[in-house]
């Protein structure tokens, strides 16, 4: 049995969402445990219009919660009632527990790994943020390794994240020798500052990757590439610019499809082809990003995310613990 602390309290939608999330987590897999950690009587309200397995289910209360306009390390400190400092210290302290989700602050999330000692895989310099969008492949996804944790990088943790977000590919959604790009500035080995130049040279020569060379934004999504390795101010930028302008892309289209008589006939034809671009590019169906090289599976949701998108981030922290993520990580690093 796998058991994963849920943060019921910190999404933009919580508690309603974390709840279905969960629920649906546990009639699908069979060997998933669940503890939600939040106010216990809104979880108990909610629950009763649930079917699930109770044996399975548990409830750990905090009342309080941790807002995005806190600052992190001292919300994590004081506010010891909050459901984000209680899954902490549920994680840290029960062996049993494998992993944590939450959709709560992002800054809380990670300053809590380090108050709580959760720690770092033995021989990780810093653990980092990979998210997974979808590409205009059918089926083929792509991860983004750094997306925020650490702004200042060195080429060794470039090289880090690059390893890491091989494995976490390979364990988590099967693929085989996953392309690593290097984001920069243009595609020739010469481009960039001093940092991209010699984590160029690094990657060359890490052999438990597949190294591709450099890539540029623009071809984030085009699905040539698998892994995207960065650090977390550019791929901060890369991932909400990327998202910014899909959903801006979308707006557009929609506001030219409504703009006359014509068009609406237009529209009317080929709105099954249009949802199926939005279901595509819509986050929620791809889960969270994954903290990798903390020294437990930890999933952070986006703030706004669904039950569908928590049910997501539950599955990938199952996933995670099912195929010994953090067991590979610990000994390619080492």
């Amino acid at each position: 049995m796998i058991k994963i602390v849920v943060d019921a309290m910190g999404g933009d939608n919580s508690p309603i969402v974390n709840v279905k999330g969960a629920v649906r987590a546990l009639n699908e897999i069979s060997d998933l445990s669940v503890v939600l950690v939040g106010d216990e009587q809104q979880l108990q309200a909610l629950l009763q219009a649930e079917k699930y397995d109770a044996n399975r289910l548990s409830l750990l209360h905090a009342p309080d919660v941790i807002s995005c306009n806190e600052r992190p390390a001292e919300a994590i400190k004081t506010k010891t009632d909050s459901s984000m400092t209680k899954s902490f210290e549920l994680l840290r302290n029960d062996p049993e527990a494998r992993g944590m989700v939450s959709i709560g602050s992002t800054g809380a999330l990670l300053a809590g790994t380090i108050v709580m000692r959760i720690g770092r895989i033995r021989g990780v310099k810093r653990p980092a943020l990979c998210p997974i969008l979808p590409t205009v492949v059918p089926n083929k996804i792509v991860a983004i390794c750094d997306s925020g944790a650490n702004v200042d990088c060195d080429p060794q943790y470039l090289q880090q994240f690059a390893v890491m977000g091989s494995l976490y590919l390979n364990k988590s959604f099967g693929i085989q020798n996953p392309r690593v790009a290097l984001l920069n500035v243009g595609v020739e080995e010469e481009k960039g500052d001093a940092l991209r130049k010699e984590t160029y040279q690094l990657l060359s020569n890490t052999p438990s990757i597949n190294f591709v060379g450099n890539m540029e934004s623009r071809d984030l999504l085009c699905g040539d590439i698998d892994l995207v390795v960065c650090d977390g101010f550019a791929g901060n930028v890369l991932l909400k610019s990327t998202e910014g302008a899909c959903m801006e892309l979308m707006r557009l289209l929609k506001r030219s499809m409504m703009s006359s008589f014509k068009s609406k006939i237009g529209a009317l034809l080929i709105k099954k082809k249009m949802y199926e671009v939005k279901d595509l590019m819509d986050y929620n169906n791809y889960g969270g990003a994954v903290l990798l090289g903390a020294a437990k599976t930890i999933v952070k949701g986006h703030g706004s995310s669904n039950e569908t998108a928590v049910y997501n981030c539950i599955k990938q922290a199952y996933t995670m613990e099912a195929n010994n993520l953090i067991e590979a990580i610990t000994n390619e690093v080492q």
